[in-house]
């Protein structure tokens, strides 16, 4: 055990900051007051401890005092017969000498602190020392843009969570965590647990969008993959609120912030298809400026409203998965972040874009996706082409085998969607004019067809699959509740 208030690296002139004296007088404070661990317990954890003979004896006190039981010099005394660190500094005796050097149970906080900051102090230290040695080691496989998204990943998880390393977690905690999420539901009467789409049945289906969770939405081309995606990210972002969440941490309480990542279309194209579906004004008409007053009112409006959405748009092409994770750690560094959104999978590249594998590309970029979701706890929406042999079939209602290099997909995703409007088939079988009974049997099932779609939930790993119907309006490529669209028609209501 170090005796002093730092320590050294391989003999080299580096030095790892730390104060023993001050993790002495923490611990003997909650030796001697078990409820100052209430003021320090979501300060500090057993790893931010220096000395690995510290670090267990917290963690012996922990346990003890979240079981309601008392950790005491005497009580902790068992637990550490035979401890070859305590044995090194006088046996049990060192856990009475800790309580005799106990601080003012006003002072533990400032304590707790000052060990968390040196902890991070040795992180950084380390981290420093990892990149200068990778940098320093020229390999073919590694180049230098990928050593600069190793190390502001590191840098994130450093910041985020106060440690490089996760590593196993206590089944405990993860009881905890999902208590908390259940939790969430009951206060919303039995709803959703996870993040609200503003699309009532596809909730319902779903119970939101869900931390952690890859989504896919697939469809073939001018079926809505892109309105529906934007449908959703301002529907979330909209209405964002922050506030104390149910586990006491800040953030978002209502809606939240979304990173929108468009491979496809300028972030320009994707505002105005946003306006359009927002102000319920044609595309076209906002393109040309052929606006009427009332039109130019409610897109004026609905500019105003987008502005204070939360809504961040990185329209960068053919980005590597790996920049594009770097991307959203910084993003959630810098504003938040809640959701996740890229359109569209395939014009994502994997590290290495000149493998001729498509196959392989593809699963990296699926498994960067879920990665993203996992580490910043979010969930991502990856927006997915089909196979051409859906046109081939009499039913063309899209099916898992459809995605293109399906296999990962499908493995790597917790959810895949299909979006699927029969009205846009049966347009192109309309009959010539001169069959005038085929006509009229056309013209009936348009009208059952019309501004209707199916989002076909293909896979769901916490819940059911299945069909949810939606309202669809083509001029203005727009999502809605297929009730209160029908309801409320052009009542202006974003559903």
């Amino acid at each position: 055990m170090a005796d002093g208030n730092t320590d050294t690296l391989d003999g080299a002139a580096n030095v790892l900051p730390s104060n023993i004296e001050a993790e002495q007088a923490l611990l003997g404070a909650l030796l001697v007051n078990n409820d100052a661990f209430d003021r320090i317990a979501s300060i500090i954890k057993p790893e931010h401890f220096f000395d690995p003979l510290h670090t267990r004896i917290f963690e012996v006190a922990s346990d003890r005092i979240r079981k309601n039981t008392l950790a005491t010099p005497v009580t902790l005394k068992a637990f550490f017969e035979g401890d070859e660190g305590l044995q090194a500094v006088g046996g049990t005796s060192y856990l009475v000498r800790l309580a005799g050097a106990a601080i003012s149970l006003f002072a533990v906080k400032d304590y707790a602190q000052l060990i968390y900051d040196l902890a991070i102090r040795r992180n950084l230290i380390l981290i420093g020392q990892d990149i200068s040695e990778r940098a320093s080691r020229i390999e073919v496989e590694s180049d230098a843009a990928d050593l600069i998204v190793k190390a502001e990943q590191e840098l994130y998880q450093l910041g985020e969570k106060g440690k490089t390393d996760q590593g196993f977690q206590s089944f405990q905690k993860a009881v905890f965590d999902a208590v908390n999420v259940t939790n969430a539901a009951y206060q919303r009467d039995g709803g959703l647990s996870g993040l609200p789409t503003g699309l009532d049945d596809l909730d319902e289906k779903l119970g939101g969008f869900h931390p952690s969770d890859l989504l896919i939405l697939a469809a073939r081309p001018s079926m809505g993959k892109t309105s529906l995606a934007t449908n959703v990210a301002f529907n979330v972002a909209r209405n964002y609120k922050r506030g104390i969440r149910p586990d006491g941490t800040e953030g978002a309480v209502e809606g939240g912030v979304v990173g929108f990542f468009s491979l496809e279309m300028s972030a320009e194209q994707l505002a105005a298809r946003v306006l359009s579906e927002a102000a319920r004004i044609p595309s076209q008409n906002i393109r040309e400026g052929n606006l009427t007053q009332d039109e130019m009112r409610r897109f004026l409006e609905a500019a105003k409203e987008l502005e204070k959405a939360p809504l961040y748009i990185d329209d960068t092409p053919a980005l590597p998965i790996s920049t594009v994770a770097a991307r959203a750690r910084r993003l959630k560094r810098q504003h938040g972040l809640d959701l996740m959104i890229i359109d569209y999978l395939q014009l994502a590249r994997g590290t290495n874009s000149k493998s001729d594998n498509r196959v392989q590309e593809v699963s990296e970029i699926t498994q960067g996706l879920k990665a993203i979701a996992k580490e910043l706890h979010i969930p991502v929406i990856a927006l997915s082409q089909l196979s051409r042999q859906v046109e081939s079939r009499e039913d063309k209602r899209p099916q898992l085998s459809d995605l293109r290099e399906s296999g990962s997909i499908e493995q790597d995703a917790d959810v895949v969607m299909f979006i699927f409007r029969e009205e846009y088939y049966k347009e192109r079988e309309k009959p010539g004019d001169h069959d005038i009974a085929a006509m009229a049997v056309w013209q009936e099932e348009m009208e059952k067809l019309h501004g209707r779609a199916e989002v076909i939930i293909g896979k769901q790993r916490h819940g059911p699959i299945g069909t949810v119907d939606l309202a669809f309006e083509g001029q203005f490529t727009r999502f809605s509740n297929l009730i209160k669209n029908y309801q409320n028609s052009g009542s202006g209501d974003f559903g």
